[in-house]
């Protein structure tokens, strides 16, 4: 199975909340790179959660989510997974949080349970304020910490490439660079521009479309620490990229092309980075990929995938 990774088209951190999270608002979108997970289960009378990956994965959120999916649906046995890692880590693509979401849809309709989507949503925010999105996917606006969401019209969007320099951006690191406090002086001005950046999504985000005026406010002080990442976009730009762009606190970095002729000659000027051409995946494609991969354990074309083994 595929499990698709994230852009943030736009990121707007406000104000620190009581809680020690920072309230912000950010424009989601799946696109077409993507991890490979392998699922495996035979029912038994005790929980074993096992896991493969390409990479040594510290915390797998993978594991983590099967073990709340089995406990959710009051089944023992053997779940065991395998996961080939394209998404690079720690680059704000969330590869972890889409890994994570692909148990939570598949899961449940291998072991014959079928889970509402409101159980799901809970279990994903147990796992990561990115994790809810990945069970929808396509183009959504997310507020509070990212998990609360609301669908958008599929944002049109140009040829991508994703560069992802081989660099670890600390997430702590960043918010503590961005120095948002419990009150933040500039909140007016920002959630008015988050707001016509929104509106503007529907004339396209890419060059001669309405919509160049968003932003990611990790930009700033995550180039300020690692301005190679400063470069990176600047050669983006260079190549024809507009807009080019920082998703999630980085250290990935995207640039929307006008035409795929354009993108895969901008491709050719990073070969010493990691670097992907990708396109935007709507919440259409999106479920329709996980019903083809799912089809031989599902019953019909409905959301979330409902298995036909459940009685």
């Amino acid at each position: 199975m595929l499990a698709c990774a994230k852009l943030n088209l736009d990121l707007r951190v406000l104000h620190k909340r009581p809680d020690g999270y920072h309230e912000l608002r950010t424009v989601f979108q799946t696109i077409s790179l993507a991890d490979r997970l392998t699922v495996e289960f035979t029912p038994g009378r005790r929980t074993l959660v096992t896991a493969e990956s390409s990479v040594d994965i510290p915390d797998n959120l993978v594991t983590r989510a099967a073990g709340l999916v089995l406990d959710a649906a009051k089944v023992r046995g053997h779940a065991h997974f395998q996961l080939e890692k394209r998404i690079p880590m720690g680059s704000g693509l969330g590869g972890g949080s889409s890994d994570a979401a692909a148990v939570l849809l598949a899961l449940p309709v291998l072991i014959g349970r079928s889970l509402p989507m409101e159980t799901l949503q809970e279990l994903a925010a147990k796992l990561g304020s990115d994790v809810p999105f990945f069970l929808e996917g396509g183009t959504a606006v997310g507020l509070g910490r990212g998990e609360e969401l609301y669908p958008l019209p599929p944002a049109r969007l140009g040829p991508m490439l994703v560069v992802a320099p081989r660099l670890h951006v600390s997430t702590p690191e960043a918010y503590k660079a961005l120095s948002r406090g419990l009150t933040f002086s500039g909140l007016s001005h920002t959630i008015d521009s988050f707001r016509s950046f929104v509106w503007g999504l529907d004339g396209g985000l890419s060059k001669g479309g309405t919509c160049d005026g968003g932003a990611n406010d990790f930009e700033a002080p995550v180039f300020k620490l690692h301005p190679r990442l400063k470069a990176l976009k600047g050669k983006l730009l260079k190549v024809g990229a507009q807009p080019a762009r920082l998703t999630g606190s980085g250290s990935a970095l995207f640039g929307v092309f006008g035409c795929k002729a354009d993108r895969d000659e901008a491709l050719r000027s990073f070969q010493d980075e990691p670097a992907f051409a990708v396109s935007a995946i709507s919440r259409q494609q999106y479920r329709s990929l996980w019903w083809r991969q799912l089809r031989a354990h599902i019953s019909g074309r409905v959301w979330p995938p409902q298995s036909r083994y459940d009685r």
